[in-house]
């Protein structure tokens, strides 16, 4: 198909939503770029998006010392060596989290391994990012090679730009973003909340799903739409998306009895299945539709909660 497609299954992938005139991507304009990414105008072309994905994530304001692929390329022989990936346990940071295959072909499943471990090597202060496997295996479809695909996650890893959050990468960015999801839940959300605490136990843990309904249970058509905006505007976008999916749930789902005996394996599968009431445009729509939601409040709430969870002495995942 083109260069960016060495990792890819194409009989996963869905050909006909792909056209195969190669645009190009010419606007510098942040507001211009902002509506063609929700538009999605590079979902449709396959190695459009690849350059689009490049030129967005070389654009990340970085740490000086960032690796980049060449380090990859010198690391990936001492770390792998000759066993087969699929053996190798994966770092504890990525909390047992799925690796979702999207569209991977064989070689793309074993790579994400490979990858995720050469990060764990260079990144030793990350403590927590269930997150990252997906983010890998999305990117993967879009790279020439893993080298390639590597420097783009540190790059999103090392990103240094203090207004610019991209992925947590502790227990308490992430405790700290499942508490703000919970408090926007409760203000934009009223009546999925309500739902919520009625039907389960802690309406915390369900909350604390939320990173997982994006990166996890989507299908790839979806989150590599989320993620076209979210590499445009940043983390707000996936608060939005996550907000729509419960909206949706609970519209769909209300007054319904539950499928299973947990809200929380409920909301997954309705996730996993979305294509079934919903459009990737749909989503996206309701997930801008959502009025009166700045970045700045996003911030004023988390840095709100982690106040309060680093008084309460947790910061790091306490092992069951």
């Amino acid at each position: 198909m083109d260069e960016y497609s060495c990792f890819v299954d194409w009989d996963k992938m869905d050909v006909s939503a792909q056209s195969q005139d190669t645009k190009e991507l010419t606007c510098t304009d942040f507001h211009e770029l902002k509506q063609l990414a929700r538009q999605g105008y590079w979902a449709k072309n396959h190695s459009l998006r690849a350059k689009v994905y490049h030129r967005l994530i070389s654009n990340i304001p970085c740490r000086t010392v960032t690796p980049d692929a060449n380090v990859y390329r010198d690391i990936v022989v001492k770390i792998i060596g000759k066993r087969s990936s699929s053996s190798l346990p994966l770092p504890e940071f990525v909390d047992n989290s799925l690796i979702p295959t999207y569209c991977l072909n064989t070689e793309g499943v074993g790579a994400v391994r490979k990858i995720i471990l050469c990060i764990a090597n260079q990144f030793p202060d990350i403590s927590f990012c269930p997150a990252l496997p997906s983010v890998i295996a999305l990117l993967l479809h879009y790279s020439k090679d893993e080298a390639e695909c590597f420097e783009q996650v540190c790059r999103i890893l090392a990103c240094n730009d203090p207004s610019k959050r991209l992925i947590d990468q502790t227990f308490l960015a992430f405790e700290s973003s499942c508490m703000t999801f919970g408090d926007l839940v409760n203000k934009y959300c009223q009546a999925a909340h309500k739902l919520m605490v009625a039907v389960s136990e802690d309406v915390l843990e369900v909350y604390s799903d939320w990173q997982r309904w994006l990166f996890g249970e989507l299908p790839m058509v979806y989150i590599a739409r989320v993620f076209d905006v979210f590499l445009v505007e940043g983390y707000k976008v996936l608060y939005r998306v996550a907000l729509a999916l419960l909206k949706f749930f609970h519209k769909v789902r209300a007054g319904q009895p539950m499928e299973s005996d947990s809200i929380q394996q409920d909301i997954r599968a309705f996730v996993r299945d979305i294509a079934k009431s919903v459009s990737p445009e749909r989503l996206l729509e309701k997930a801008f539709a959502i009025r009166l939601f700045s970045r700045k409040e996003i911030q004023l709430l988390q840095m709100a909660n982690e106040k309060a969870l680093q008084q309460k002495g947790i910061t790091v995942k306490q092992k069951r």
